[in-house]
């Protein structure tokens, strides 16, 4: 479903925007993704409204098919990209599985303040942006994501995402249209 409307009551979560996670090599550049991440941090910033900083600093410890990295990371790994910007009245949440609200206090943090609506950007777009977004719609959120300030490892998998199971979870809009609704919505 196309953007159309933004809650009054509305945080931005960034998505594993770090280090370590960005060094990947994705289907579209991160940098891309940082300097849109950065214009709607910006806009939420100048609005008064919630940031959300996640970052991840593990994994789930079950078993999977596929053959695990080595868990020892960098030093900065888990460390925000510079062009986020962090504040220390960000909300920072770290993770060690998929999506930010599975063991963390991110959903008790967005109650409090009477948050609504999330809109969600980060890499991978499959992975933790996606399980953001579902447990974001399973908790009740009003669910936005910026489809072009994410990506993926393959710009297949980014695409089945955004284009199959997006719509089941929220509205898609483009930075620009997420900045322009938010500033119509807060004029």
């Amino acid at each position: 479903m196309a953007l159309t409307t933004l809650d009054s009551k509305a945080a931005l979560i960034v998505v594993d925007l770090q280090k370590g996670i960005c060094s990947y090599p994705t289907a579209r550049p991160a940098t891309d993704v940082a300097k849109h991440a950065s214009a709607l941090i910006q806009a939420f910033r100048t609005h008064h409204l919630p940031i959300v900083l996640v970052n991840v600093t593990g994994r789930a410890p079950g078993r999977t098919e596929q053959a695990r990295a080595s868990s020892s990371f960098s030093a900065d790994f888990a460390d925000f990209l510079p062009e986020l910007n962090q504040q220390p009245h960000d909300h920072v949440v770290t993770k060690k599985a998929w999506g930010a609200f599975t063991h963390t206090d991110l959903d008790a943090h967005l109650k409090s303040l009477g948050i609504t609506q999330v809109v969600i950007l980060g890499i991978a777009t499959s992975v933790g942006v996606e399980s953001t977004a579902r447990q974001a719609y399973e908790h009740g959120y009003n669910v936005t994501l910026a489809i072009d300030a994410m990506t993926d490892m393959t710009e297949e998998t980014h695409q089945y995402t955004i284009t199959k199971i997006f719509p089941k979870l929220g509205e898609t809009g483009t930075t620009q249209e997420i900045i322009d609704l938010l500033d119509a919505t807060h004029a």
